[in-house]
């Protein structure tokens, strides 16, 4: 079984609920999906990581940012391989909102002036958080290389995004797990 079968089956067993659901965007759903599921187990966080990582490759960057808390494992694991591999990253994690103590900061990590930032995410749906993080980074000195994700949802999502300016990657389209 390869890497990309073995993540669609542990996303499909971990990670897809069945049921009424009501998605940040405010749509209604008959399914869910939790990629915190797939990303907060071992093997899942790995394949994640990994096929993130190769289809990553052609892009040049310098790191890894994501809103918390869906994209903190996966960047947590991509600075970890890319590590292994002798690349050098940095990750940032992106608050809803800027806490009101110590730094105040929105992004979270050593972020510089022109540095160049793959946005991270584990589900899409209409890519409004995604389009917000991707203003903190700016806001910070940042510019956005790409925003990628673990599973699209196809609900407007790559087509907001593109419209914003990103240009948008995805490891799974929901038509391909259902």
């Amino acid at each position: 079984m390869s890497d990309r079968e073995e993540l669609k089956r542990i996303i499909q067993e971990r990670s897809i609920l069945k049921g009424d659901f009501t998605l940040v965007s405010g749509k209604k759903s008959t399914y869910y999906i939790n990629g915190k599921m797939t990303t907060l187990s071992s093997r899942g966080l790995y394949l994640t990581a990994k096929l993130l990582l190769e289809l990553l490759d052609k892009y040049d960057y310098d790191a890894f940012a994501g809103p918390t808390i869906g994209a903190d494992p996966i960047i947590g694991a991509l600075l970890t391989l890319a590590a292994g591999k002798g690349l050098e990253k940095e990750g940032f994690l992106i608050r809803k909102q800027s806490k009101e103590h110590g730094t105040q900061k929105l992004v979270e990590g050593n972020i510089t002036k022109g540095a160049r930032v793959v946005l991270l995410e584990d589900v899409t749906t209409t890519g409004g958080s995604l389009i917000k993080a991707a203003d903190a980074v700016k806001e910070s000195g940042g510019e956005i290389v790409c925003i990628a994700t673990l599973v699209d949802r196809e609900e407007g999502a790559e087509k907001n995004l593109t419209e914003a300016g990103f240009e948008f990657q995805s490891l799974f389209k929901v038509n391909d797990l259902l």
